[in-house]
């Protein structure tokens, strides 16, 4: 139906002052709703009669700020962080031992949290990447190259090896799950690893494990890395998942392997997650099943996720604290990084000496003669300490006695392992100068691909 002879049709401007009611109705309301806001802020005893002749017309506004506030609370409880007293702890952690010992089939889903022991910010703790962003704050420069594998890393890796851990799904980029010995086939890092690049023109896709963070020139829908595949001299790029982005890469995300795993697993255990980002594949918590058919979930975390409510147990505790109790309850020796078990410095392919100039980051530092014995000492002396400290225990227990003796021997064990640690400190700085001077110098490659190198060295060239 059309209005006036040569005016516009009446139903568009029907819409047009509908739309303009709703609006200047909610302008309304927003000042109504300042106004009562302000109200509330005051004391009681300073509300005037005006004052409260506003709250009582406005009654629905009045319940609406209080449901506000209520919301916005809770939303900042959920952010703090919150530690179990040591007594829980070790129940919680003892609780979580059998759990694990109990379980046919474990898969770990990790997160942020269990790399902040290796000085890597988490992402939404009070002081992480994304919590300081939405302040406006600056995140500065972390060199994730100088972080090595955590206690909990290796862990999981000795549960791994024991038969008890089947999959990590890992959401952290820093490569230390595969540095802990963890084999490709188990892990699933689904937001990418920062030392693999690959050439997704090969069939089935290459890739490139290197001894540097591979993503310097990279950004969000901006992957080359400035190298070119080996084979095919064609662009590589880096396997990280932005933000915003999804991830198509076969590997190393190993999409396949962790929905694999999740079908066939009897137990969670969920490390230093906020499971926001993971909450959201109903897949890896086997939502298609009925409650009691799904696997059973543990949680270490010390802020609130949006699994908890599901858990079986929520522990609130730092993972490394955590996984060492839980280790020393299923009876395994608490593990110790080494770099000379490192894998990643067999895995990598070194640079080409023509790609010297895509990268400007220092390489890791290969592990060195004499490295692993240092390793020993200092792990014999940290063992001797610990005897000499049960042994003082139990001079005080049965004795009485301060234990002076076994003190002196504490104090010198401890002076010894500082000073080898010292000389540990200046062996690995004078070889970072080194390699530092080097630049990631490399060894010849092999004559089978001598053909498509000198390819890299025509398209370097241009």
């Amino acid at each position: 139906m059309e209005g006036e002879e040569g005016g516009p049709p009446a139903e568009p401007l029907r819409r047009k002052a509908a739309t303009e009611a709703t609006i200047n109705m909610s302008k309304r309301n927003a000042t109504r709703m300042k106004r009562v806001s302000s109200i509330l802020r005051k004391k009681n005893d300073s509300l005037t009669l005006d004052d409260r002749q506003v709250l009582e017309e406005n009654a629905e506004l009045v319940e609406e700020y209080h449901k506000r506030r209520q919301k916005r609370a809770m939303w900042q409880s959920r952010k703090t962080e919150q530690e179990d007293t040591a007594e829980v702890l070790q129940a919680k952690c003892e609780e979580l031992a059998q759990a694990i010992h109990d379980s046919e089939f474990l898969v770990a889903y990790t997160g942020a949290g269990i790399s902040t022991a290796a000085s890597i910010p988490d992402y939404r703790g009070p002081n992480g990447i994304w919590t300081r962003l939405q302040k406006g704050q600056d995140i500065g420069h972390h060199d994730l190259s100088a972080a090595e594998p955590t206690l909990t890393h290796m862990a999981l890796s000795t549960l791994y090896q024991q038969g008890i851990v089947h999959h990590v799904v890992s959401q952290n980029c820093d490569g230390l799950h595969l540095r802990s010995g963890l084999p490709k086939s188990a892990l699933s890092e689904v937001h990418g690893n920062m030392y693999i690049e690959v050439c997704i023109h090969c069939v089935p896709a290459r890739e490139y494990v290197r001894t540097m963070d591979v993503t310097e020139k990279t950004s969000t829908f901006k992957h080359t890395t400035g190298r070119r595949c080996y084979r095919c001299g064609e662009p590589l790029i880096d396997t990280i998942v932005h933000f915003g982005e999804r991830g198509r890469l076969r590997w190393p995300l190993n999409w396949q392997g962790a929905c694999q795993a999740a079908n066939a697993c009897d137990t969670i255990l969920c490390l230093g997650s906020s499971l926001k980002v993971l909450k959201k594949y109903p897949w890896l918590w086997q939502m298609g099943r009925s409650p009691k058919k799904r696997p059973r979930l543990y949680i270490v975390n010390l802020q609130w996720t949006p699994k908890d409510k599901d858990a079986t147990l929520k522990i609130n505790g730092k993972c490394d604290e955590v996984m060492a109790r839980v280790m020393k309850a299923l009876g395994f020796k608490l593990p110790r990084y080494s770099k000379a078990s490192d894998p990643i410095f067999t895995l990598a392919t070194p640079l080409h000496p023509a790609e010297a100039n895509t990268a400007s980051r220092a390489c890791l530092v290969p592990p060195q003669e004499g490295d692993e014995e240092e390793e020993e000492e200092e792990e014999e002396e940290e063992l001797d300490v610990e005897n000499m400290d049960e042994n003082m225990d139990e001079n005080v227990d049965e004795n009485g006695t301060d234990g002076h003796k076994d003190e002196e021997r504490l104090e010198e064990a401890s002076q010894n392992r500082e000073e080898s640690r010292k000389r540990k400190l200046d062996k690995i700085e004078s070889t970072k100068i080194e390699v530092k001077e080097e630049k990631c110098e490399v060894k010849e490659e092999s004559k089978e691909d001598v053909k498509p190198i000198n390819g890299l060295h025509m398209s370097l060239g241009n």
